[in-house]
């Protein structure tokens, strides 16, 4: 090498000291470069002495001919381009054998390359992952099988809080597992993860929750946590073997307070309907809606109503999703089956003697019955049912009771609900719909200027997209409830007794000014709460449910 620089010295009497420094540099710089190949070929368990010899002889061939070039620019752009191909072959070699996080030269590979070490450990011990039994799990040795695990879920879980994920769901295909986000009701899609890292990540979290990590097909429930500074979020996880894989759904389990009647979305005149029944001694109220509509939050608030240290307050439930304080919640566990059914378990809770009984889910006539003796004997029930509307929960609670008679007698009012996202008030904006949106549903366009929607993406100077931080950009902050709700008098109950048809019932109860859930959807429409998109997106869903059934 050493000779051939003389004789270029030779050759052309002189040599530039500012390209012989430039030569030196970067034929120095390529040094580095194949230690690291080296090196990087063993732990990803490729073919090291290949790669090594490949990048080592590329960069002294190129060395050699950019001597040789007179031109100097020429011969080393002949160098960079010789090691620099090399160099990405062996880049994507090695990328398609590691996971994700751990390839080089990519969009995240060179951002991260811009953040300290220092603060990416900062990031990591702020997150502290808690097992089952309350030990905490330090960060793993870089490049081990436990570290790609435990930084698949700190990358995963932070998101998920950030975007206030009620629930993460990794369906596994062929390829890859696939994620979805539960946020403000509705599944939202993330970037698949590659089948070989989502295995670091279930054995990881697993072994969090104490959870057996060979077993793969039987069901597995189990809990950890996540210490972000001083406070703990606790998480559940439950797995499930299919055909495709291993099943894991990650929940965290909050503790927020009971919400009140003020809290969960009545309209003033329903609120007062509801309040009434704090006075109340005895009948059935009856609790209806789809599943995942909220309904057991309003039987928790209007139990909540009376004062659990006058009244003596019981529940019976499935599986109660809080606790109540001052109240008596009975669970109807599957091993009950064997020796009583829900309805006897009811009998059994009744005989206690309480005051005020709420009863989660009624399937079954025997439970309506139980209940409605209760009522007729000097008890309040505050019963939930699952029905598409006011009239579809009258329909099931007369056939389930199989007497209109005793089922009129006892029933004081029914109530239906839907959940529907609340616009951002952050991002939300404000638009002049067109005359037919108004005639469609009814709406008075004199008293309503504008309606609200999700707002279009910003971009900064940049033409960056910026993401409101308030709803993460899914322009929803929140859920509220609507409701239709009809209390009864006496007249309504000579209606249902006599009438032969629910459609019948259904028009005295309009002529008793109950709104329909359309109705009460669209005030909240036009004070700005609610999107139109959002009420027709709810509300048509079920309408499709309902003629679905219809046809069956």
């Amino acid at each position: 090498m050493l000779d051939l620089l003389s004789a270029s010295i030779e050759y052309g009497g002189y040599i530039s000291i500012i390209k012989l420094i430039g030569y030196l540099i970067i034929f120095f710089a390529w040094l580095p470069l194949v230690g690291w190949v080296h090196h990087d070929a063993k732990t990803v368990e490729t073919n090291d002495v290949f790669w090594t010899g490949i990048i080592l002889g590329a960069g002294a061939a190129g060395a050699i001919i950019w001597l040789l070039v007179p031109i100097f620019i020429v011969g080393m752009l002949f160098y960079l381009i010789a090691v620099g191909s090399i160099s990405l072959v062996y880049v994507k070699h090695r990328n398609a054998r590691v996971l994700d996080f751990d390839k080089v030269l990519t969009i995240d590979h060179i951002k991260n390359l811009l953040v300290s070490k220092e603060k990416k450990l900062e990031a990591l011990k702020s997150f502290t992952f808690v097992t089952a039994n309350n030990n905490e799990i330090p960060v793993p040795e870089p490049r081990t099988p436990d570290f790609f695990g435990y930084k698949t879920a700190y990358e995963i879980l932070s998101d998920a809080i950030w975007r206030r994920a009620s629930s993460i769901v990794f369906s596994p295909t062929a390829q890859d597992y696939q994620i979805a986000y539960n946020v403000d009701g509705t599944s939202l899609k993330q970037p698949s993860i590659a089948r070989d890292q989502m295995r670091y990540f279930i054995r990881f979290v697993k072994d969090l929750a104490g959870l057996d990590t060979k077993e793969k097909r039987k069901p597995q429930k189990g809990k950890f946590k996540i210490r972000k500074k001083k406070d703990d979020i606790p998480w559940e996880v439950t797995t499930a073997g299919s055909t495709a894989g291993e099943q894991i759904r990650l929940k965290p389990i909050t503790h927020e307070g009971i919400a009140r009647l003020t809290e969960i979305g009545l309209m003033p005149e329903q609120e007062a309907m509801l309040n009434q029944f704090s006075q109340i001694k005895q009948g059935v109220f009856i609790i209806s809606g789809p599943r995942k509509n909220g309904i057991t939050t309003t039987l928790y608030a209007l139990l909540r109503n009376h004062d659990a240290f006058i009244n003596s307050i019981n529940t019976l439930e499935r599986q109660p999703p809080a606790q109540m304080p001052n109240i008596t919640q009975n669970i109807f566990n599957l091993t009950d089956t064997g020796t009583t059914t829900f309805a006897k378990k009811l009998q059994t809770v009744v005989r206690m003697g309480p005051d005020i009984v709420g009863v989660s889910d009624c399937e079954d006539a025997e439970t309506a019955q139980v209940a409605c003796a209760a009522a007729r004997d000097g008890k309040l029930i505050y019963i939930t049912i699952k029905a598409d509307s006011a009239i579809q929960a009258l329909g099931k609670w007369l056939k389930y009771v199989g007497n209109k008679n005793v089922a009129a007698d006892t029933l004081l009012g029914i109530s239906n609900q839907r959940l529907l996202r609340i616009l951002c008030d952050e991002c939300k904006q404000a638009y002049a719909p067109d005359k037919e949106l108004f005639k469609k549903f009814n709406i008075t366009a004199e008293k309503t200027k504008v309606l609200y929607r999700t707002g279009k993406v910003q971009y900064d100077k940049h033409g960056k997209p910026l993401t409101c931080e308030h709803c993460q950009g899914t322009g929803y902050f929140g859920r509220t409830a609507v409701f239709e709700i009809v209390t009864l008098n006496d007249d309504l109950r000579k209606v249902i007794i006599k009438s032969n048809s629910l459609p019948e019932i259904g028009t005295q109860f309009r002529r008793a000014k109950m709104l329909y859930l359309h109705e009460q959807t669209l005030r909240k429409v036009i004070t700005g709460k609610i999107a139109i998109n959002e009420m027709i997106r709810v509300l048509s869903t079920s309408k499709t449910k309902k003629a679905n059934q219809n046809n069956r």
